[in-house]
């Protein structure tokens, strides 16, 4: 009878314990107010608001929230502080029906008439406009970056459209029409600039254009959220508009600084922002500059890998773990306008998960080009779940993981109109899962990788693989702890219940014919060939159909919804019936030796479709289960729910 007093005290004193810590939360926890009306010297409630978002983010702490109102906000926003954990966050804030933009530029006015040309200004801007920084004086720079030229991270906006960076002033005067994915009929509206010991002149071809009567910006600082302190964990970022910083290249072995960039920090929830006009990278998820920034341009002992592999090492030392780094949420953002990525990150995106994100017009102007560019580009994305993503409109790959995807998920994006391939797999060991995927560009996949599992996709573009003899880590189990490191050897990959479409490029290779010389088995059932696609030679992988072709295409609406269009009803290929996946039927990597599971450590099993609906025992073939008579489908939006 004691016992039983005691236990039910106890729990009574629990309860109360935890009523009077959550109540304490709530009466600590502040909420500050920001509104352009206000000022820094108010106390930041609702009736005296701040006047800047950064001085907000020096009073936050754990648990407070920044509401931030109508107007833009030209500063960087560097936080003091983090949250403490996942119900104790800072929270950073749009008003409710209100827009706030951010931005990492500054009006220019006094343009002045330059007389030797037609459509040409110029203004000089004291190089104090700039403070500490100028962007105009600042080269692109970093490993894995190429370019024939000098580019600058500075950037000119009229009306919120960026112009070319030319060469010289005669080009200013004179200008080429340059042909880009952005502008395949040309533009003249370029820039240039000189900046001496007191002075940056900008000289800009406008056409017919007075920017004195427009909205002309340059860009000012380097990012617009970014704490220059590590470990500020647990922030939240929502419903802002980001734009036109003058991003710095963000090689996988530098400082990875975007528009939004967590610093090496974990469990940021990134949700509801536009993203647009950065010169480089958008949201960064990155790595921090102690442990190597840009080694392989200003180390030449060793070539990139060698140097990155030391990075990792250098990393691990500095604390990269799932306790410490990564597991960030980017969710519902439009993206656009990128000249590097839209998202991307080096080890700092580990366990994370991105979804619902909408990412176009990334590498558009290709002014440069490099080894780092994609929607999405992400080294040591372990355990990272990326899904039901629109990326299309990039001028290099849609989604890149780059070494040391283990674990990761790329699931259900829908992916058009990329100038390389929609998805981008280089020298993993796996396991990875490729699953319910929409990629309708000429290209599809390329790869070089070991032990990757593609389940009921849709690829109507060619398939590339690649040999590659570099020596590349793996990891233990749902860790980033390295457990070996390996050469690719090409295969071990399972292809369960695909369809394939072929194309007209005769040089091309659709289907899976491609893994004809890989070194390691090649896994594949119940998948569907379509207009040429072929399987791999004297195997038999199920249905070859040379003759069908539904000429999928996509057609967008003003609404921004995105419909999925054949020649054929869809309807027809619901005859296609495969078996159900799950971890059993996929087995085990060889390399790693680690079998197929969800980050939680659970037995992956491939229960729902590309919309969320759950997959029967003899599930289509394909990412959509339940196909409609009609020859049209919405598939934008098209998430229904998490998997």
């Amino acid at each position: 009878m004691c016992n039983s007093l005691n236990s039910q005290t106890m729990k009574k004193v629990v309860c109360l314990i935890q009523i009077f810590c959550l109540c304490g939360n709530m009466l600590s926890a502040k909420e500050y107010h920001v509104s352009i009306k206000g000022s820094d010297a108010n106390n930041g409630d609702a009736a005296t608001p701040f006047k800047t978002i950064n001085w907000a983010a020096q009073k936050a702490l754990p648990g407070d929230t920044v509401t931030v109102h109508d107007g833009t906000y030209r500063e960087w926003v560097n936080p003091l502080s983090g949250g403490e954990r996942e119900g104790k966050r800072i929270l950073y804030r749009v008003a409710e029906g209100e827009k706030a933009e951010i931005k990492g530029s500054e009006l220019v006015t006094n343009w002045k008439k330059e007389k030797k040309a037609k459509g040409v200004w110029k203004v000089i801007l004291p190089n104090s406009f700039f403070g500490n920084y100028n962007p105009f004086n600042d080269r692109l720079y970093g490993d894995w970056l190429w370019s024939e030229r000098i580019h600058h991270t500075g950037d000119v906006y009229l009306n919120d459209v960026s112009l070319y960076e030319e060469f010289s002033l005669d080009k200013v005067f004179a200008p080429d029409t340059i042909r880009t994915i952005r502008d395949p009929q040309g533009s003249t509206n370029v820039w240039f600039a000189e900046v001496d010991a007191d002075n940056t002149t900008i000289y800009a071809n406008f056409g017919a254009v007075d920017p004195n009567k427009e909205t002309v910006e340059v860009s000012v600082r380097p990012t617009c959220f970014y704490p220059t302190r590590e470990g500020l964990n647990y922030i939240t970022i929502r419903g802002f508009h980001v734009s036109q910083a003058a991003t710095q290249w963000a090689a996988p072995t530098a400082e990875q600084v975007g528009m939004i960039a967590t610093h090496w920090c974990k469990g940021w929830i990134i949700e509801n922002n536009v993203i647009k006009n950065s010169r480089a990278n958008g949201i960064t998820l990155g790595k921090e500059r102690s442990s190597g920034h840009n080694l392989e341009c200003n180390d030449k002992r060793l070539d990139g890998t060698l140097h990155y592999v030391e990075v990792i090492f250098n990393t691990l030392r500095r604390g990269w773990s799932k306790d410490y780094v990564g597991s960030h949420i980017v969710r519902n953002n439009i993206i656009s306008d990128c000249e590097q990525t839209g998202i991307c990150g080096s080890m700092g995106a580990a366990f994370s998960e991105i979804y619902g994100n909408h990412i176009y017009n990334i590498l558009v102007k290709q002014q440069f080009g490099g080894a780092e560019m994609a929607g999405i580009k992400l080294h040591g994305a372990i355990d990272t779940y990326i899904h039901h993503n629109r990326i299309h409109k990039t001028g290099n790959y849609g989604i890149w993981l780059d070494w040391m995807a283990q674990g990761a998920r790329v699931s259900s994006n829908l992916l058009y109109d990329n100038l390389a391939q929609d998805l981008f797999f280089e020298v993993s060991h796996g396991p990875y899962v490729v699953d319910n995927n929409i990629s309708l560009s000429p290209r599809t996949i390329q790869e070089n990788t070991d032990g990757g599992a593609y389940l009921h996709n849709l690829f109507s573009g060619d398939i590339n693989r690649l040999d590659d003899q570099r020596y590349t880590p793996y990891h233990l189990n749902h860790s980033t702890e390295v457990k070996g490191i390996r050469t690719i050897t090409e295969g071990d990959h399972r292809f369960f219940n695909n369809i394939f479409i072929g194309g007209d490029n005769s040089k091309l290779k659709y289907g899976m014919v491609v893994f004809d010389v890989s070194q390691r088995p090649i896994y594949a059932e119940n998948n569907l060939f379509l207009n040429g696609s072929l399987p791999m030679t004297n195997k038999t992988q199920d249905w070859v159909e040379k003759t069908v072709n539904p000429k999928l295409r996509v057609e967008e609406t003003l609404e921004g919804e995105v419909y999925l269009v054949s020649d054929i009803s869809l309807q027809e290929l619901s005859s296609f019936k495969g078996k159900s996946i799950d971890a059993d039927r996929l087995g085990i990597t060889q390399l790693t030796g680690f079998p197929f599971e969800n980050s939680d450590g659970t037995p992956f099993k491939l229960e729902k479709d590309f919309f969320g609906n759950e997959r029967s025992a003899s599930p289509i073939v394909g990412p959509i289960e339940k196909l409609p008579s009609s020859k049209r489908i919405k598939v934008w939006p098209g998430y229904t729910g998490k998997n």
